[in-house]
């Protein structure tokens, strides 16, 4: 077996932490939960049968079937499974204990790795104008890609129901050739994690290792040899771990090489490529909000960027939400509204009579440049309710589809009414108005913050029912924090909030009906 390059994971802080640490951290959170493997709550064996996002249904993608395990050729898989696992070292042994028994939970958090590496602005150049992070050359300057909230929200997405209609598959089959795990064929063989009895063929793990790499690869292109090295140390610690021989591998790979297909030919046609607009077509955008509303955001950046943020991010297909005007909120105050001044005066007074503990939340929920971004914020809290509700690979899978498509539909709808109302910024309507925590490069109206958290807490809710409380509380501090910042205004928040509830509920009636409840 081939030795493995010893993976950048390895050098992640490991800190398992506590929600009451973690909320009086003023700075962005590590990655790695440090998590054992455990037992798992449930086995989830009729999950073959639940409702995939892509495919129309498990037996979309066929394998052939397994050799019988008292066939020579099964036996001889055996045999030299054994032999490897004899002369395992130090390092193949650490690599089994990172990768555990539920490596969604793993290759969520490299994705959350990088976007936060990748969620660098490009600066200005030399003579004071921007170039873009292009795909078509990602060595750059600058380097491809900008990893902003809507770029993150959709790389997880994509990521998120490749494993889960990948496992779905997998399912399927274990519970059709119900072949048992090496260490159950031989007594011989130790297993390395909490024994059950899930089904080994094919590979669940695998399937995860092979869609994950293409997905991420896809998304991050600089990372292929990365991802690539991740996917070998993992692939060959399901080995060594006594959970599979070869040919479970190879039939997972092939499962999670057909899904990473289906996957990225929707993402390659649902309107991402054209979202970071041209001057022009901004500059349209901009006069069609002025022509409607009287007003335009201004970005006050210097050098001003002659484009904001991805003004045609709300026009990218949604997962679950037909149609984005639908969900578009009613329009923002006008400027010589009563509600309007009203909230002049409460940012004046957050400004005015600032806190430590109003500072405090501001800081946490900031999750700016070079972190994961708040749908990253997001998948962290899902990472610990996977591992403390001990939730098996496809439950798991489950739980992060669910959560990034309704993270993503809340991006799209956000950002449409950001760019449909075109609505200013504190800083650029209140005089001599001041954030304390920068300002970001798109309009005002709605709150990202809010509308993602939001999204994130009902789903999250509905998922771990008696979590419902403490999540949608987060929720509301993370939308209220961007008030206290001084970005937002107090309607941006709340009507942000009542968006990201909105959208998501399309995503959990979808989920209500897959069979898995």
């Amino acid at each position: 077996m081939k030795k493995m390059k010893r993976s950048r994971a390895y050098r992640l802080v490991s800190l398992t932490v506590v929600w009451a640490t973690l909320f009086s951290c003023e700075k962005d959170i590590p990655t790695n939960l440090g998590f054992e493997s455990y037992e798992f709550s449930g086995m989830d064996t009729d999950g073959g049968d639940w409702q995939p996002i892509l495919l129309e249904n498990a037996e979309s993608i066929e394998i052939n079937a397994p050799e019988d395990a008292s066939s020579q050729s099964y036996l001889n898989e055996i045999a030299e499974l054994k032999t490897a696992i004899q002369s395992i070292n130090s390092e193949q042994e650490r690599a089994i204990e990172y990768w555990t028994n539920n490596s969604v939970v793993r290759w969520n958090e490299i994705a959350l790795e990088l976007i936060a590496k990748y969620n660098l602005i490009p600066g200005p150049n030399e003579e004071g104008g921007y170039t873009l992070p292009n795909p078509s050359s990602p060595d750059g300057p600058p380097a491809f890609p900008f990893a902003h909230p809507p770029y993150a929200c959709r790389a997880l997405a994509y990521l998120s129901v490749a494993q889960f209609d990948g496992l779905i598959t997998s399912w399927h089959y274990k519970q059709m050739y119900q072949r048992s795990a090496p260490y159950q064929q031989d007594r011989d063989i130790s297993y390395s994690y909490e024994p059950n009895d899930i089904p080994s063929y094919p590979s669940d793990g695998a399937v995860l290792a092979r869609v994950s790499k293409k997905v991420l690869s896809a998304m991050f292109p600089l990372e292929k040899d990365y991802l690539q090295e991740l996917e070998e140390e993992h692939l060959e610690s399901l080995l060594l771990s006594g959970g599979n021989v070869p040919s479970d591998i190879d039939a997972g790979v092939t499962i999670g090489d057909s899904i990473s297909q289906i996957a990225l030919t929707r993402a390659a046609n649902d309107g991402m490529k054209n979202a970071q607009a041209p001057k022009a077509v901004s500059d349209s955008i901009k006069a069609a909000a002025f022509e409607r509303f009287g007003w335009q955001w201004d970005n006050l950046e210097l050098p001003t960027r002659p484009v904001g943020l991805t003004p045609l991010f709300g026009r990218v297909t949604m997962w679950n939400v037909a149609d984005v005007e639908s969900v578009r909120p009613t329009p923002p105050p006008a400027f010589d509204s009563e509600e309007y001044l009203k909230d002049v005066e409460v940012l004046k007074d957050h400004a005015d009579n600032m806190t430590e503990e109003k500072r405090r939340i501001a800081n946490f929920w900031q999750d700016g440049l070079g972190t994961y971004t708040p749908p990253g914020h997001w998948n962290r809290f899902a990472n610990e309710f996977i591992v403390e509700s001990k939730m098996n690979p496809l439950r798991s899978a489950r739980t992060m589809a669910y959560l990034n498509m309704a993270i993503m539909d809340a991006g799209i709808s956000c950002w449409d009414a950001k760019y449909y109302y075109h609505y200013p910024r504190p800083i650029q309507k209140v005089a001599g108005f001041k954030t304390i925590a920068g300002t970001p490069n798109f309009p005002s109206y709605t709150s990202g913050h809010s509308v993602f958290s939001a999204a994130a807490a009902e789903v999250l809710a509905y998922i771990f029912p008696e979590k419902a409380n403490l999540v949608r509380g987060w929720a509301e501090e993370a939308a209220i924090s961007r008030v206290y910042g001084g970005i937002h205004w107090s309607f941006d928040a709340t009507v942000g909030t009542d968006q990201g509830r909105e959208v998501a509920q399309y995503t959990i009636d979808v989920a209500k009906a897959d069979g898995a409840d």
